[in-house]
């Protein structure tokens, strides 16, 4: 009797536990989110890139101009870092141009915050195209002042593992919109 009192109990326990194991192996993988879908995806850029940046309208010195990009995946795996700078410019943020964009997803929404030369930090939402190719943002809001024009809407288009496309808007003072498109190349 004592040893029944004994096996019961552990054989309960037992039980238990292969039934908590079965049950973990049924469960499906859980649906990844559109935003968490884009973030993966723009994740793949991680690494440095090099183009040419084309202007709509042109800018004397900066259309055509050889660009470099390098972006890093950070902070766990949780956000993207994006460096923007003119290709062969000393890496001195204090006297040439060097926006950084971040990359997040918060409440199930893909989000970029750019920390814009102009001293502002515009914050986009993404919306992935049908094809699942471009990764569009759109203004939400921005801290900071905004003398000077404030960035408006960014397009991340992937091509191939080593070449992908990004348009970024630019509203000057008085909304006069700026484009910037730049054609980039993985580099070896």
């Amino acid at each position: 009797m004592k040893s029944l009192r004994l096996t019961l109990p552990l054989a309960l326990l037992l039980m238990s536990s292969a039934s908590f194991a079965q049950s973990d192996r049924q469960k499906p993988e859980p649906l990844k989110s559109e935003a968490q879908t884009s973030f993966d995806q723009i994740k793949t850029l991680a690494g440095s890139w090099q183009g040419v940046a084309s202007m709509n309208p042109p800018m004397e010195g900066m259309d055509k101009a050889p660009m470099e990009i390098t972006m890093r995946v950070t902070s766990r795996g949780n956000s993207l870092v994006h460096e923007m700078r003119g290709a062969g410019t000393a890496d001195d943020p204090t006297k040439y141009d060097h926006p950084v964009t971040m990359f997040y997803v918060d409440g199930g929404r893909l989000y970029l915050t750019h920390y814009c030369d102009a001293g502002n930090r515009p914050r986009m939402t993404a919306k992935l195209s049908p094809d699942g190719k471009t990764i569009d943002f759109d203004f939400v809001d921005m801290t900071g002042p905004n003398d000077y024009g404030h960035m408006k809407h960014a397009a991340f288009t992937i091509i191939d593992a080593n070449h992908h496309t990004e348009d970024w808007t630019y509203l000057m003072p008085g909304d006069k919109p700026m484009h910037a498109h730049m054609d980039l190349v993985r580099e070896k």
